[in-house]
């Protein structure tokens, strides 16, 4: 299998975001909290290859990318359970006293 160059995977990297950003932002906020909870398990999957490729013997650009990945996946990750906490938590009303 040919291994992808710097501009392949900066290209697909550029394509992933627009079309992801795209996808998220025509979802009604009463999907939101299901959404969250597939995309922090799909950056959870993303956090394990990020890691993979960070502690790959492959080059030092590779290494730093890998580790910025790592990064960026466990912020989406933790900020994604954050938010699902908070609207998880406008839903639950407290009983009137």
């Amino acid at each position: 299998m040919e291994s992808l160059n710097l501009i392949d995977s900066l290209f697909v990297f550029m394509l992933a975001a627009v079309v992801g950003y795209h996808v998220i932002h025509k979802v009604p906020p009463l999907l939101h909290t299901p959404l969250m909870s597939a995309t922090n398990a799909i950056s959870a999957i993303a956090v394990v290859g990020a890691l993979l490729v960070t502690g790959a013997n492959g080059s030092k650009p590779a290494t730093i990318l890998g580790a910025i990945a790592v990064a960026a996946a466990v912020t989406n990750v933790v900020g994604g359970f954050l938010i699902t906490d908070r609207i998880l938590k406008m839903f639950n009303k407290k009983k009137a006293k």
